[in-house]
């Protein structure tokens, strides 16, 4: 089994309390979750769900009310494991006075990096986000993208083995994010873990292996991207050429048909699917693709949130 870096277990926090203030507002409730090496991992929820409570406390920039969490076999807040992990929180404030480069050095040197070290590795962080032409210049001078990117490399100085990004592609342009993508899918082929709590479920659907989905301070949903999009059972033909009349060769079969220029849609259950085949064949119409139509993970994800009771 691969080894253990994030392992959440129970954990709770509650804010306030008291004998005289009542039971206090619960964050966490019970949340649960263990994050593997080399895997990406995905915290989806609404503004309230507890995903900036759980990565504080992953952190240990705040303590948990119950329950057990661990980085790397060690407890929460303990130096060694903080060590070995990269943060970028969300809305971060780099010194505006330094450059770039400065910057790197400052918080390079913060985590035990000697100099000859980082004048090795700075210059390849730079060039791996785009930033290496507007290292010189002064963070304050920097767009909100630009200002991402640098704090994206400054997670990464000291290669860490655990990266959090907390709204890593905030405020970044396409082609950023693109590069974003790449980053992280180098740093999992290299067996760091990354741990990503984003509002862009796009973004999320495209590079995690694994999600979490919360609200009101527990776990509404946990699995693969494909495990959290199922099928419709809606598909979609791609034909070639798409004659005429489908509608009637092929549309009683099941419901809400939809013709397309190169084919149609039609909802369909597993028999209908082989009949829907079976005719288009014996009429000798090619068919060059079949797709089976899935929930997007924003779909997904607003089912899921909208069926929690208030």
């Amino acid at each position: 089994m691969a080894e253990t870096i994030v392992s959440v277990r129970d954990v709770t926090k509650v804010y306030g309390g008291g004998l005289l203030r009542g039971g206090g507002f619960r964050a966490l409730d019970g949340i649960s979750i263990e994050v593997g090496r080399g895997q990406v991992f995905g915290l989806l929820g609404p503004n309230g769900a507890g995903k900036t409570t759980l990565v504080k406390i992953l952190l240990g920039l705040a303590r948990r009310t119950s329950g057990d969490a661990q980085l790397f076999g060690r407890p929460v807040g303990d130096a060694q494991a903080r060590m070995r992990v990269g943060y970028l929180p969300e809305g971060h404030r780099l010194p505006q006075y330094l450059t770039g480069i400065q910057m790197l050095e400052l918080f390079g040197m913060m985590c035990g990096r000697d100099r000859e070290y980082l004048r090795k590795r700075i210059p390849e962080l730079l060039e791996q986000v785009g930033m290496k032409d507007a290292a010189a210049r002064k963070i304050r001078e920097y767009s909100k993208g630009m200002t991402q990117r640098i704090g994206l490399a400054q997670a990464m100085i000291h290669e860490p083995d655990l990266v959090i990004l907390d709204e890593p592609t905030d405020g970044v342009d396409p082609v950023g994010r693109a590069a974003v993508r790449q980053i992280v899918q180098n740093l999992k082929e290299r067996g760091t873990t990354v741990f990503i709590n984003s509002h862009l479920l796009q973004e999320v659907e495209l590079i995690c292996d694994r999600v979490v989905i919360m609200a009101k301070g527990k776990i509404l949903r946990e699995g693969s991207i494909a495990e959290l999009t199922p099928r419709t059972g809606r598909y979609r033909f791609e034909l070639e050429p798409a004659p005429p009349l489908l509608a009637s060769l092929v549309g009683e079969l099941g419901s809400n048909f939809e013709a397309l220029p190169n084919g149609f849609e039609l909802q369909l259950s597993d028999a209908e699917l082989d009949q829907c085949v079976d005719r288009l064949r014996n009429a000798r119409i090619s068919i060059r693709g079949i797709t089976a139509r899935r929930l997007n993970l924003e779909q997904a994800f607003i089912q899921l949130v909208r069926k929690e009771p208030a």
